[in-house]
């Protein structure tokens, strides 16, 4: 039985979108909506019956055997272990809510039907990577991801932005996906086989602990898990794709797309234990990433890009995690972020169609009576994010992660966690005043719209704004024996003290907000108008220039040898010897014309050159 229910979470979404995108515009919007909601839905409670039915251990499902070349056999199999099931909770259960707020959010627009259509193969495809038993088919799922988030965040392509922002989305992950191609051609080639579970017992047989195949096999692999995760220096990518829907927001940034580089990290912990200077590597850059992201969400205006950035710093602390080895403590948080952050993003949803689409905190304001449910998503979800001690679940998760880089001798690494979480604090204060307290900034915001849906609109974020509490920690099942052994495990000496400090760190920051935005607003204001304040401003409203780094180093020579490359040189070459002897026959052809005097002249033209030729020789003419 639980056989069963594996495959019909699977391939439910793929029906949805079979269905959709086969109905050659013959279905309504209620219609299509229907479908789109109802087969996530479906694929929902198939994964509660899979987690239900699950025995423990890990248990997989062998459909047929997909290429069958010598050695090279990988199947079409699906693998449920405890990773496995958390990842499938998480995508089909926040995505049906997402879902479900899309058919809220999305009413009136024009192609629902492709919406839906794209939504579905997005879970389809999560789906695919996260059961997947071999890392081929995991590497199918992958791609699949990165072509839906194409569709997508390109969704709205009448305009020319929104279709920068997906190509520019689709071009940066894809420089992380040629890196795991090249990882998994390295993995197979040094032990023989892609099957997860074999590549995790062989190579700590044929691969000592730092060798130089196992730390290059572990870079090729986390170069691809920094584009989908959107960490640096392949982060550029995440805040344009602000551009699609707030639902698409929602379900790239909570439950799928960027979490996917955290799962196949844990995934794969074995072959990173085996390169610990390149398990390192992924704490300090998801360090580097954690801080620059929450400097520069504090000088966003538009909400939704601060939420990027949010999303992009809140990864961050999941490659710590994993960075001193605590999966457990990654995976934790990847559950806990994706309640809350998606919560915060239907929220932000809510607010944008409420205000006739807008997204600029400084034309907001004065919001928190007229949308009520969207304010307290705000404040539960905004108090899971900056951990807020021990009534939020982003607390209990966040708490985790600094304990173990703490236990791991790491305290460079917690000290970055520590001051992250004060950041966290100042700019999630910052997005709730500008939004939905002070005075209205435009007409939009003095008078929104107020048709909403107890279905659509209030369920999904009631749910959400639950799970945001300390009960989301709560029914998170832990790993077991998943993982080895993180840091901590064994040791609690310091734990308290290093509670107290999280919790210090976190009202800290909520402290410095209060100042900051409700005593010090007008001082605020000037300072980031003048001097080195305003170039702080710029500097990280332009979140450190990586853009403008990339436009000068890649991007402009890359067209300027298009442009070049235009003119084909080499076709130029080969087509020289045709020119020539086309222009040597006009040259010929012209001489033929049928004259006496052309010839005679030819002639003594002819005879004057032979007798100067020969005077000029040496000894003169006999």
């Amino acid at each position: 039985m639980m056989a069963l229910a594996v495959v019909l979470s699977f391939l439910l979404p793929l029906a949805g979108t079979l269905i959709l995108a086969f109905s050659a515009g013959r279905l309504g919007p209620r219609t299509s909506s229907v479908i789109g909601v109802g087969s996530v839905g479906l694929a929902a409670l198939a994964t509660a019956w899979t987690v239900i039915s699950h025995a423990g251990g890990s248990e997989g499902v062998t459909l047929w055997t997909w290429i069958a070349v010598g050695n090279f056999q990988p199947t079409i199999g699906l693998a449920v272990d405890g990773l496995a099931l958390v990842m499938m909770s998480v995508i089909t259960g926040v995505g049906f809510l997402i879902h479900l707020f899309a058919a809220w959010y999305m009413t009136g627009e024009e192609g629902i039907t492709r919406f839906y259509a794209w939504m579905n193969l997005f879970v389809f495809s999560m789906m695919l990577l996260v059961l997947g038993d071999n890392l081929l088919l995991l590497f199918l799922g992958w791609e699949g991801v990165g072509l839906c988030s194409y569709g997508l965040i390109g969704y709205y392509y009448q305009g020319s932005a929104n279709g920068r922002a997906a190509f520019k989305a689709f071009v940066v992950t894809r420089i992380g996906d040629v890196f795991l191609a090249l990882g998994l051609f390295l993995i197979f080639m040094e032990l023989d086989t892609l099957d997860i579970q074999t590549v995790l017992a062989r190579a700590p047989e044929l691969w000592t602990s730092g060798s130089d195949v196992a730390n290059l096999a572990a870079l090729l692999v986390l170069g691809g898990a920094l584009g989908k995760s959107a960490q640096v220096p392949l982060h550029t990518w995440l805040p344009d794709a602000m551009a699609g829907p707030t639902p698409v927001s929602a379900l790239i940034h909570a439950a799928t797309m960027v979490t996917a580089g955290v799962y196949l990290i844990a995934r794969l912990n074995g072959l990173f234990l085996l390169a610990p200077d390149v398990l390192l590597l992924v704490g300090v850059i998801g360090a580097v990433s954690l801080l620059l992201a929450a400097f520069a969400a504090l000088a966003q205006t538009d909400i939704k890009r601060v939420l990027a950035y949010s999303t992009m710093s809140q990864i961050g602390y999941m490659f710590l995690a994993l960075g001193v080895g605590a999966f457990d403590a990654a995976i934790f948080h990847l559950v806990t972020h994706a309640f809350f952050k998606a919560l915060l993003f239907l929220s932000a949803g809510a607010v944008i169609i409420s205000c006739h689409h807008e997204q600029d905190m400084d034309k907001l304001g004065g919001l928190w009576r007229k949308l009520p449910v969207a304010y307290g998503g705000f404040i539960v979800g905004g108090a899971a994010l900056v951990a807020l001690p021990l009534v939020s679940a982003g607390f209990f998760s966040k708490d985790e992660i600094l304990w173990q880089a703490m236990a791991a001798d790491q305290t460079g690494l917690l000290i970055v966690g520590l001051l992250g979480a004060v950041l966290t604090g100042i700019y999630t204060v910052r997005l709730i005043l500008g939004t939905f307290h002070g005075e209205p900034g435009s007409d939009h915001a003095r008078h929104p719209e107020p048709g909403t849906n107890p279905v659509t609109h209030h369920l999904p974020l009631v749910v959400l704004a639950i799970l945001s509490t300390f009960i989301g920690a709560w029914i998170y099942p832990g790993l077991g024996d998943l993982f080895p052994a993180a840091p901590g495990e064994s040791v609690h000496t310091g734990h308290t003290l290093l509670q107290v400090l999280a919790m210090g760190a976190a009202i800290a920051g909520l402290l410095i907000a209060a100042w900051l935005f409700l005593w010090q607003r007008d001082w605020l204001a000037d300072k980031a108008r003048h001097g080195i304040g305003a170039r702080l401003w710029t500097l990280w409203h332009n979140a450190w220039g990586f853009d403008a780094v990339f436009e000068g180093l890649l991007v402009r020579p890359w067209q300027w040898t298009v442009k070049i490359l235009r003119v084909d040189l080499v076709n130029l070459v080969m087509n020289l010897p045709a020119v020539l002897a086309k222009a040597f026959n006009a040259g010929l052809v012209r001489s033929q014309n049928g004259r006496v005097r052309s010839y005679a002249l030819v002639m003594v033209f002819g005879a004057t050159v032979i007798l100067l030729t020969l005077a000029l020789l040496p000894g003169g003419v006999a």
